[in-house]
């Protein structure tokens, strides 16, 4: 085409040498492809922007936000480029080497970018969807991004050097070990995010709580190979995503949907207050709402196993008695079983533990109705605090270890006593002499 053009500058009275001729080509070239440019940049392009922008539906803008349209056209004015050299430059010119080989080398990368564009905007319109927010995207895109760059290496790699890409994936048969250490994350992490979407363990959003790296809060993004955790004190974790596979975690999902946190609190009791109840403290306790039912109860049943088996009450060992602590612990499940904050539907209990050196552990194991932390940490304190200030009503005391305050208490008044011995011994000399 080259020889053409200038045949045909000569029939119509101009002369070039061949080196003339060849600037003139790829100059034309050039303008070929800047009005190409300017078509799709400036007509094509706009127009799409916008039916995209006056668009309601998500692809299309998703599409046009990260560029996809953009990046298509340039690698489309890469072929044109390609083509043309092959029209208008001799076969045996190496203009024409230079101009393809170029050519194919800017078609591979805007190709790339592309598949970039094109996964990324499948990745936005996967986050804004409910479906599929729960699956790993990215990592699952991060790995075909690696696995394109691979391909699109070894073409870029087939043209510089002029070979067959198939030449050059035989050759990297023996590449394959270091090919697995070099990419040994991002391939545990693909398995990883596959075997975290499958079996449905973690999402983002979730309150992942993993110790041994310090993360406690909130899933905000699984990648490819780390998992970032935005702990309660607003800092950023991240964790490996294959070690959510070989270690454990603690996923607090399954308390969210089910709508209810969980209390599990003691509080020690003094194993000397525990005694049997006296008829005066029953006749109290009697004016109690949440108690009289139980109270009422509880002595019909325990008057008749007595009268039924004959049994001399005027002994304190004999027959059944009401305790201080178990009334107490009947009080208290009353308590939570009206209590307005706390989940009846889900396990509800007080239960008394194995006593030790502390004193007896009473232990309170309910829900509450609400999940947000800070009402939870509050409706817990309300019920501790309400259990405390109650005690004292059933005669039983909190165990506490002996503190500083307490010894210097019980050695206060023998250092009361020998000071006023001290005193008084000047007092009584005196006396002798005199």
């Amino acid at each position: 085409m080259q020889q053409q053009f200038t045949e045909w500058l000569k029939k119509h009275g101009v002369e070039f040498s061949d080196v003339t001729g060849l600037i003139s080509v790829l100059g034309l070239i050039v303008l070929i492809s800047l009005v190409v440019h300017v078509i799709l940049h400036r007509v094509v392009l706009r127009f799409i922007e916008n039916r995209a922008r006056k668009s309601e539906k998500l692809w299309k803008r998703s599409l046009f936000e990260n560029k996809l349209f953009n990046r298509f056209a340039l690698m489309i004015q890469g072929i044109i480029i390609y083509i043309q050299a092959g029209l208008w430059l001799t076969p045996d010119s190496v203009a024409l080497n230079w101009v393809q080989t170029l050519s194919l080398l800017w078609i591979q990368l805007f190709a790339l970018l592309t598949i970039f564009s094109f996964l990324d905007a499948l990745y936005l319109m996967g986050q804004k969807k409910t479906e599929t927010r729960a699956l790993p995207l990215k990592g699952i895109f991060q790995s075909i991004k690696i696995v394109a760059v691979l391909v699109i290496g070894i073409f870029v790699i087939s043209i510089l050097v002029g070979k067959s890409p198939l030449l050059i994936l035989s050759g990297l048969g023996a590449m394959t070990a270091v090919v697995m250490l070099v990419f040994k994350d991002p391939i545990l992490g693909l398995v990883a995010g596959i075997q975290l979407s499958a079996n449905n363990m973690l999402e983002v959003g979730d309150w992942l709580e993993m110790p041994q790296y310090g993360a406690d809060g909130d899933v905000i993004e699984i990648a490819l190979t780390t998992v970032k955790v935005r702990n309660w004190d607003k800092t950023i974790t991240t964790v490996p995503t294959y070690a959510l596979i070989s270690n454990s975690f603690k996923n607090w999902r399954g308390m969210m949907e089910a709508g209810g946190r969980r209390i599990k609190r003691s509080v020690l009791i003094d194993s000397t207050s525990v005694e049997f109840m006296s008829d005066d403290v029953i006749q109290r306790l009697n004016h109690s709402k949440l108690l009289a039912p139980y109270l009422q109860q509880k002595l019909e049943e325990v008057n008749q196993y007595n009268q039924e088996n004959g049994l001399d009450m005027s002994f304190r060992i004999n027959g059944r008695r009401l305790t201080n602590l178990g009334t107490f612990r009947a009080y208290l499940l009353s308590y939570l079983k009206s209590h307005p904050q706390i989940h009846q539907e889900l396990t509800l209990m007080v239960r008394q533990l194995e006593a030790s050196a502390n004193g007896i552990p009473l232990e309170v194991y309910a829900f509450t109705k609400t999940t947000d932390w800070a009402a939870y940490e509050g409706i817990q304190s309300d019920i501790f605090d309400h259990i405390f200030a109650v005690l004292p009503e059933f005669g039983l005391r909190v165990h506490q270890s002996p503190t500083g305050y307490d010894v210097r208490s019980l050695a206060l008044p023998k250092q009361e006593s020998s000071e006023k011995q001290r005193m008084s011994e000047p007092e009584s000399g005196q006396n002798k002499s005199s």
